[in-house]
């Protein structure tokens, strides 16, 4: 789910195990249909199971979610369509005229200052229309920390933008209301953030920061226009009323059950130098199993999937099959300790508790279950080979990565439990997630633990892990997730610190067991305080964090794996953008169009 951007798509449950992003994995043939003249035209129909997380793109944190919004919102800087790894890990400008540097006067005093100008004449398609202005980017990070749908990863900002920790803090604590939020926006500002004239933005930032075009290329920080302002973030009305200034527009959301995308009138190629925008409308429908999908996909019904792979069962028939393509990632599946939970004593807030149970999960059926050695593989922590400060390391070790119930039987004695613990495991109610929910559940029972398992729709499963009171945080102890990084190259902030840095936890936060811990805490702040130059010490301390969390036993990482996409023939120019684990929907064609 990215709940990365960035847990994945809760739906999606696989990984890479290869070289991750920086080689892709490779499946017995590639994907067809990169070739020919591209074709304008046609409806791209998409079938998956669950919903967006978030339709506003504030607090939008999925995959999936991120996907949609790459047809119908802008960011100053993107990623661009490219099957070179290299080239699509690089955010380019967007609706910024350029990228700015040193050498081009974009970036200033020592690499504090930023100054980026608009690209001209794009539109919102408002009534009537009208230009995305600088006013409009300020007012988006004005809006990051509203009190009801918040970002989901505030240190972003709040630990990089001069203010912005400040502004969030006040912000935080205001009433829920539209009135409200909008008053605060419209009388309070953040201080290192100006909009000196309708085509400028300048950023001030606390420290030099190699990541920070990154940072700002997160569809959080998508254009926000005033009418935003008149509704609650995320309410039924705001999802009425969103405006778009991409290629698309939504013309119609049904929750749960169906979105559709049009062609935004508005739009301008020119002024545009990402999406090519060929399909004339987007359906995706959802409420779908993936077996449903990938028969619909098979039989040329459906186009592509959503928030689903391609079964199990189903791979080995299709290895041979151009249409297939085990595309890689960088993210792990894990399962998340509650580290708020009151229940069986407070085990959950104990370490020992914690370290007896990174035993006990058979990690090598899990990857069985997602497809075997193609496609998973287990893992020891979250870091995957390509992250900033990735060293192999392995804190609880079992043979053959199948995991030892009796060690954990006994550390549970050890602390305390000699008749073992009842914990309630959280897990959503799609995909492949029931079936590895009852693996865990199986290896946990064979220790002496007794679970209580809580199947939840997506939204039920985000909200309950995104809300840090005691007593929605007592109906979970173990959760089950996957995480894909937001970016790539120096990227410990999209991956380890918004998953362990306790001193920003809060409503939205993706530190979803509350782990709080000073040690990984200070290493944290120290490694992204580093000059960009000091590419070894920063290497090492995202390494010391990594360490830190697994003695901790903040989680379990369990499985790596890649992303197996079917896709239908008649699709072409199919590139795959791994931030979102999925085909760029606003560059591919149909052949039939």
């Amino acid at each position: 789910m990215h709940v990365h951007r960035r847990v994945r798509a809760i739906a999606v449950l696989s990984t890479a195990a290869c070289a991750l992003i920086a080689t892709a994995c490779s499946s017995s043939s590639s994907p067809t249909g990169s070739s020919g003249a591209p074709k304008s035209g046609g409806t791209l129909t998409i079938a998956g199971s669950g919903d967006v997380d978030f339709l506003d793109p504030t607090a939008g944190y999925g995959t999936i979610t991120h996907t949609e919004e790459r047809g119908w919102t802008r960011q100053l800087f993107a990623y661009p369509p490219s099957n070179n790894p290299k080239v699509v890990s690089m955010p380019v400008a967007d609706m910024a005229s350029v990228v700015p540097t040193a050498a081009n006067g974009g970036i200033t005093d020592n690499g504090l200052t930023y100054t980026i100008h608009l690209r001209p004449n794009v539109m919102w398609d408002s009534a009537p229309p009208r230009p995305v202005v600088a006013g409009d980017w300020v007012r988006s990070f004005k809006r990051l920390c509203n009190p009801v749908a918040p970002v989901g990863a505030p240190s972003y900002f709040t630990s990089t933008i001069v203010g912005m920790a400040a502004y969030c803090t006040a912000e935080s604590k205001i009433p829920g209301t539209a009135a409200a939020i909008a008053s605060f926006i419209n009388s309070h500002d953040i201080q290192g953030m100006t909009a000196p004239n309708a085509t400028t933005v300048v950023f001030h930032l606390l420290h030099p920061t190699a990541d920070f075009l990154d940072i700002i290329a997160e569809p959080f920080a998508s254009a926000v226009p005033a009418e935003y302002l008149k509704y609650v973030p995320n309410s039924p009305q705001f999802d009425a009323h969103v405006l778009a200034d991409g290629p698309y527009r939504i013309t119609s959301y049904k929750p749960g059950q169906q979105i559709v995308l049009e062609r935004n009138p508005v739009w301008k190629a020119s002024t545009d130098p990402i999406r090519k925008a060929y399909v004339n409308k987007i359906i995706i429908t959802e409420g779908q199993t993936a077996q449903s999908v990938q028969q619909q996909i098979q039989a040329g019904t459906v186009n592509l999937p959503w928030d689903v792979v391609v079964p199990t069962p189903d791979l080995p028939s299709l290895y041979s099959n151009p249409n297939l393509k085990i595309n890689s990632s960088d993210a792990v599946m894990y399962a998340v300790f509650n580290q708020q939970s009151s229940n069986s004593s407070k085990a959950m807030q104990k370490i020992p508790v914690r370290q007896a149970l990174e035993y006990v999960i058979d990690k090598a059926a899990i990857a069985q279950a997602l497809g075997g050695a193609k496609v998973a593989q287990p893992v020891s922590q979250i870091l995957g080979s390509i992250d900033v400060g990735y060293q192999p390391f392995n804190l609880y070790p079992t043979a053959g990565s199948k995991g030892d119930p009796k060690k954990t039987k006994q550390l549970l004695a050890a602390a305390g439990y000699p008749q073992g613990i009842t914990v309630k495991l959280l897990y959503p109610n799609d995909s492949y997630n029931p079936q590895v929910a009852q693996l865990m559940q199986s290896d946990l029972q064979a220790a002496g633990v007794h679970v209580q398992m809580v199947p939840a729709t997506l939204n039920d499963f985000i909200n309950t892990i995104s809300t840090p009171s005691d007593g929605a945080r007592g109906t979970w102890d173990i959760a089950l997730l996957f995480w894909v990084p937001d970016w790539f190259g120096i990227n410990g902030r999209s991956v380890l610190e918004p998953m362990t840095d306790g001193s920003h936890y809060g409503p939205n936060s993706v530190d979803y067991g509350d782990y709080n811990s000073p040690v990984t805490d200070n290493l944290i702040q120290e490694a992204l305080t580093q000059s960009p130059s000091a590419t070894t010490q920063i290497s090492d301390l995202w390494h010391q964090v990594s360490q830190q969390s697994m003695k901790d036993a903040a989680f379990i990482p369990l499985v790596q794996a890649g992303v197996p996409i079917f896709k239908s023939s008649n699709v072409m120019n199919p590139v795959y953008l791994p931030i979102n684990e999925a085909y760029d929907i606003t560059n591919l064609w149909l052949n039939n169009a």
